[in-house]
């Protein structure tokens, strides 16, 4: 809804006069009305991904995807319907509601899928490098990726149903714990980007920290595996994915912690930009450098040098 012009003076019409009431009432959640420009771009750009993620999944038989980017898909998508439906309805509590719930929390299972790709580049490259194995790796940061998503799930319901007068409940109760949630989902990502950047430096360095044994079960991977193109594009992908999500994670931490009348939460273009535009880049980025070309599935060339000789590798530090 925009002023009508004519001749020059704006026209209060009766659209100006409610949009205006809207986007200053006190009854408003947002402290703005959101853009149906927006959304509806949105929604078109997380469709397409969630289509094609869907179609890459099944093509290349990498049925993890689905609960991770394609599930991350989805939940925006829920998110910006709800901001679309806020457009025509601002001070409807309810779509408010559920785009506060889905947005905080549809990152996370994107996230997951970073570390199941990572705990693979590791299997590939050799587990001598890294602190955990492939196996432990994924599965801790997983856990961690769950207890998040746990808490930010639950901070987002307890604030989208509290109500002052209603239930005496007060939405700054589920807010903290939101807050919370994507905290440790901040110190979760830190941490992993720092046992990742010391896997790749210790592997470019040839330090490995284990030594490897052909029949060791915990480090089954003998060998120092080759760092293919491939697994080069997959590395730097991981790399730009993570960095925006971690962009993400702190603009959604600052903006919890200014509270739900604060300035951050209640300008636009900060939640577009920060939010929605880092979530577009990291799950389209997945889409362009999808792990079932560019790590799970290599040629029979690089299958066989995928292993090279012990004897290249270093003894272990002590």
């Amino acid at each position: 809804m925009c002023p009508i012009h004519s001749g020059g003076v704006t026209e209060v019409t009766p659209d100006l006069q409610f949009w205006l009431f809207c986007a200053y009432s006190k009854s408003n959640p947002y402290g703005y009305v959101p853009s149906e420009a927006v959304a509806i771009t949105m929604i078109a750009l997380f469709g397409l991904s969630s289509a094609i993620h869907t179609g890459q999944a099944v093509y290349r038989r990498l049925w993890w995807l689905l609960p991770t980017a394609v599930l991350c898909g989805v939940l925006e998508i829920l998110g910006w319907v709800s901001r679309l439906w806020s457009h025509s309805e601002p001070l409807n509590m309810t779509p408010f509601q559920i785009q506060i719930c889905a947005t905080i929390i549809a990152p996370t299972p994107l996230l997951a899928a970073t570390f199941m790709i990572f705990g693979e580049i590791i299997r590939r490259l050799g587990s001598v490098y890294s602190r955990l194995s492939p196996k432990t790796y994924t599965i801790l940061f997983l856990t961690c990726d769950l207890v998040s998503l746990v808490v930010q799930g639950v901070g987002g319901g307890l604030a989208a149903t509290a109500d002052p007068l209603t239930n005496g409940r007060s939405p700054d109760t589920g807010g903290n714990i939101m807050l919370g949630g994507i905290g440790f989902q901040l110190v979760v990502i830190v941490v992993f980007s720092i046992c990742a950047l010391e896997f790749v430096i210790r592997y470019l360095r040839n330090r490995p920290l284990h030594v490897a044994e052909r029949n060791n079960e915990k480090y089954p991977i003998t060998g120092r595996g080759e760092l293919t193109g491939k697994l080069k594009i997959m590395l730097l992908g991981l790399l730009f994915s993570t960095v925006v999500l971690f962009i993400r994670a702190v603009y959604r931490t600052i903006e919890l912690s200014d509270g739900w009348s604060g300035r951050i939460i209640t300008t636009e273009v900060y939640f577009n930009v920060l939010d929605g535009a880092m979530v577009i880049l990291a799950i389209y980025t997945l889409n362009l450098v999808h792990p079932g070309w560019f790590c799970y599935t290599l040629s029979k060339k690089e299958e066989e040098s995928s292993v090279i000789s012990l004897v290249e590798i270093p003894p272990a530090e002590a």
